[in-house]
């Protein structure tokens, strides 16, 4: 596996080595675009909107728009006299709870290994932050952009994750209605819930809707034909306790 970002921890005066590698990957069914007409795949150009022609990788610079079609252009050079040696560690801000934070607030998981010297220091810190049920708050550049990050002790590691910072988070569109329940309702709602209480056990989910998908595909390549077997029949229930009685019953008879 490609290392994502190599760094250092910075903990105090303590500097942990680390590489971080992408803790999760893509198993979506990927698509090309075809045309309708012969079955021929769409391709796209980047082509420079003022001589035309079309441009590759190599001759494409990065530049900021200060006025209409005005730009001053970065080099990687400038980005790298952007950053500070503070920039190039994953300096740590300070230490809190793992539920302090938002969900929201996460974007992307990696897993934290330390690379060659760095290992006795990066046990210290996993079993000191897993032993005080505390995460650090950090800070560093990967590639051109500064990322706030939760480092977060594991049994076996420590897992980084970027976050976002809160002038990239959005308000809901608006707060949703709170109108009254009752005692009763609550209640009901409860025992459904205890009902339904289990352990996180990742391994029993599956992605069903790509499997079927898969079979589709198959089945379409080898020229036959998928069959859509008619949903479970569903029962409409207009009142609320009665519809919270009758998914209690349907929990108990499963179990």
């Amino acid at each position: 596996m490609a290392v994502s970002h190599r760094g250092a921890i910075s903990f105090g005066l303590v500097h942990i080595p680390i590489g971080l590698y992408t803790a999760t990957q893509d198993n979506d069914i990927h698509f090309n675009q075809l045309c309708k007409e012969d079955g021929s795949r769409i391709k796209y150009k980047k082509i420079c909107s003022k001589c035309g022609k079309e441009v590759s990788n190599e001759d494409i610079v990065k530049g900021f728009e200060y006025e209409k079609d005005k730009y001053v252009i970065l080099t990687d050079e400038d980005f790298e006299k952007a950053k500070t040696e503070k920039d190039r560690t994953i300096h740590i801000l300070h230490f809190t709870d793992l539920n302090s934070i938002p969900p929201i607030y996460f974007e992307k998981t990696y897993h934290a290994i330390p690379e060659s010297g760095g290992d006795k220091a990066f046990e210290l810190l996993r079993r000191a932050m897993k032993e005080e049920n505390k995460i650090a708050v950090a800070k560093t550049v990967m590639g051109t952009k500064e990322k706030l990050l939760a480092l977060i002790p594991t049994d076996t590691g420590i897992l980084v994750e970027t976050m976002f910072f809160a002038d990239e988070l959005k308000e809901a569109p608006k707060e949703p209605a709170k109108p009254a329940v009752s005692d009763a309702e609550i209640q009901m709602a409860k025992a459904l819930i205890n009902a339904m209480a289990q352990p996180f056990e990742p391994e029993k989910y599956h992605d069903e809707y790509r499997a079927r998908l898969w079979d589709i595909i198959n089945r379409k390549i080898h020229g036959k034909e998928f069959v859509i077997e008619p949903d479970e029949i569903k029962v409409d229930v207009v009142n609320l306790m009665d519809a919270l009685k009758q998914s209690l019953e349907q929990v108990g008879a499963k179990q």
